[in-house]
Parts: C-alpha cells; structure tokens; sequence
C-alpha cells in the first residue's frame, strides 16, 4: 500500500486527486491533505508518506519552499502545475513527474504506476537540484539535463553534450571528454527539448550541438565534422536548411 499526502491550497483539485485515486488506484490510500506550506510540512513529518501530490504555486510560497523544509527527502513527488511552458520545459529537463491543472486521471494513473516503481530508487535530490537551476535560468538558457540509464542518474550541463545518437528506442549522448550516456529514450524527445538551444537534427539518427561543429564536409554526400573528431551524416532534405545555418553563425 502507498501512503499519501495531497499538497494543494485548492480543495476542489484535492477532491479531484482523491476521487481519481479511490477510483483507480486501490493501492493508494490518502493519509492526509494540507493547503499550505506549513501544514504540509507538518503532516508529511508526522504520516512520513511515500507518495506527495504537491502543488507548485500556493500562498506563502511554492512547493519548492516546503521541499527546503523536509530535506532529506525520502517519499516520491507527483507536482501538479497549472500550465506555465516555462516550469514545464524545466520539468522535462529535470525529468521530474508532473501533472497539468485540470489534472487528467488517465494521466494521473500512469504517473502512479511510475512512482510505485521508482519508490526508493529515483535519485529525487538530484532531479530537484537540476530542476530550480533550470528554473532560475530557463527564460534565458537551460543549464542541465537529467539523463536516467539503467544503473545510474546523470545531470548533465546541456553546453558539455556534444552531440546525440539514435539506437532504435535508445538515444547515445556524447559528451566532452569522450563521456558516453545511453537512455531508453528516442532522439525524438531529446530533439524537442534541445533544438531551442543551439542543437540541430543533421539526420534522422543524429542531434548536434552547433557549437561543436568543426566544419561541413560536401563529398560523400556531405558530412559534420565535429570537435570531437567524429563524422555525422546530413540527409539530403537537412543540406539547405544546414547551409543557411553555418551562414548565420
């Protein structure tokens, strides 16, 4: 059984979050709820739950607030949000749980069945540290990227990323220093969340930070030369588009 707490100053999406879990989540049981700060501190050091639903913005502070009260953490963190593209871009970065206002309860089932398997072994800390420093420098440049493999938890500072490979459903990072990260996460993803910042998908395998582009090769049917001494393919509709890139720098 999972124990836990309902962090929200709003009681109406506290009764949402309760309805949704005695509906579809027999194995979570409510052992309390508070509307601010200090009487979520106080029941998550009395009921020492696994589980947080902790709201983002409340009165008297944030629920980063109320995480600087509780240190160490040791239960997992659902945040709910009310849509803000700044908090959630640093959310994915972080690679930190989170649910939009209205909280959908499909949603909300799946962020469970997450959490029942990370209980214990998600290196929270470390997610949330990255996560306020994306959060202070997100509307000028993202600072780190979280990057989960199946032994560890890397923070990573998305200047040091050289480039990113495709392996089926995998993504390879290769970093400075001939560092290499595999995550069981498609370039997709990793496209959507870096392009923003001076990244560029070359080939449908293949992500590269610009600042670690050596030159442009057109023999062969035109390659990257990185910093890094590797060679990165350019497919044919990325040539252009490419070209007007390097023009630009």
């Amino acid at each position: 059984m999972i124990r836990a707490v309902i962090v929200d100053d709003e009681k109406r999406a506290r009764e949402t979050i309760r309805n949704i879990l005695q509906l579809y989540c027999k194995d979570v049981e409510v052992v309390a709820e508070a509307g601010d700060i200090v009487a979520a501190a106080e029941v998550i050091s009395k009921h020492k739950p696994d589980l947080v639903f902790l709201d983002v913005d409340m009165p008297g502070g944030t629920g980063f607030d109320l995480l600087k009260r509780t240190v160490p953490i040791d239960f997992k963190i659902i945040f709910i949000t009310a849509f803000q593209e700044h908090a959630v871009k640093a959310f994915k970065f972080s690679a930190l749980d989170y649910l939009l206002k209205p909280v959908d309860p499909d949603e909300l089932v799946a962020s469970i069945h997450k959490a029942m398997e990370l209980i214990g072994k998600d290196g929270l800390n470390d997610k949330l540290q990255a996560f306020i420093t994306n959060m202070e420098n997100i509307t000028r440049e993202v600072k780190k990227i979280v990057l989960n493999t199946s032994d560890s938890i890397h923070v990573v500072n998305v200047h040091e990323i050289v480039r990113c490979q495709s392996d089926s459903n995998y993504t390879e990072f290769y970093l400075l220093n001939n560092k290499k990260i595999l995550v069981s996460n498609t370039l997709k993803e990793y496209d959507e969340m870096l392009s923003p910042y001076r990244f560029f998908r070359a080939h449908q395998s293949h992500l590269v930070n610009i600042d670690f582009i050596e030159r442009y090769e057109k023999k062969e049917g035109g390659y990257l030369v990185m910093k890094d001494k590797s060679n990165v393919p350019v497919s044919v509709r990325k040539k252009e588009s490419l070209i007007q890139l390097l023009e630009k720098i």
